[in-house]
């Protein structure tokens, strides 16, 4: 007698419970990531703030030495 397609001896699971909490564990990554790539954009942020702050000072200390009269020449031989 040929046999039947599929197998009996297989358990019955509620697909459904699996896949809603499939859902749901990717659901709660997501959030996490989401607050994880929040606060990395804020780091960039304030980061991208203290070089703008910082260049405006280079600029005016630079401003400030070439008006005392320093040459261009002898400021770089100051920052080596």
């Amino acid at each position: 007698m040929p046999r039947t397609k599929g197998s009996k001896d297989c358990p019955k699971t509620n697909i459904t419970k699996d896949y809603a909490s499939k859902i749901a564990k990717k659901q709660e990554r997501i959030t996490t990531l989401t607050i994880e790539i929040a606060s990395i954009q804020k780091v960039i942020e304030e980061q991208k703030n203290t070089l703008k702050e910082k260049k405006t000072e280079a600029e005016s200390v630079l401003k400030k030495l070439l008006a005392s009269g320093m040459s261009e020449d002898e400021i770089l031989e100051k920052l080596k």
